[in-house]
């Protein structure tokens, strides 16, 4: 049985715990969607402050994100480049932070309940492979704590995540 074992004070403490437990955990499996599955889970049940994880993921046939693996409510499915948080991560294939969802323009509600959101783009070779989204029903939930671990996460994974991609 896989666990994750975490026991840090701080978020910074957390995430150092955390990823490399991840690692070890998608270590030995070759598939990319079950990878995918299990990193958004270690990552929601570890942060309380998460209410939803998932990938999005490159559609090139249409030219859009589409839904993969993720823990939380119900989202939306697709979603065009350059439009919403995960959208413009994806266009602009930079991390973005989102502190109160209600002041980025073109934010895209799946989740009437998210107040605070962070995109981190999947870029291989400058090539976009998808996001991870990570959102929160508090504000300011995210900071340069969670930008930089959650880059760290995908740099360190993307070979195991793209697999599939």
């Amino acid at each position: 049985m896989e666990e994750i074992n975490v026991v840090a004070a701080t978020k910074q403490e957390q995430y150092e715990q955390l990823i490399p437990q991840i690692i070890s955990l998608i270590a030995d499996e070759s598939n990319s969607i079950a990878n995918m599955a299990n990193i958004v889970a270690a990552l929601k049940q570890r942060f309380t402050y998460y209410s939803w994880a998932g990938f999005y993921l490159w559609d090139s046939k249409k030219s859009e994100l589409v839904l993969g693996p993720f823990q939380g409510k119900i989202a939306c499915t697709r979603i065009a480049i350059g439009k919403g948080v995960c959208g413009t991560a994806a266009h602009e294939k930079k991390t973005i932070v989102v502190s109160n969802v209600n002041e980025f323009r073109g934010h895209i509600f799946c989740d009437g309940d998210s107040k605070s959101e962070i995109v981190v783009p999947i870029i291989g070779d400058t090539k976009l492979f998808g996001v991870l989204d990570v959102d929160s029903h508090s504000y300011n939930s995210f900071d340069d704590t969670d930008k930089k671990y959650l880059e760290q996460l995908i740099t360190l994974t993307q070979k195991k995540i793209l697999l599939y991609l």
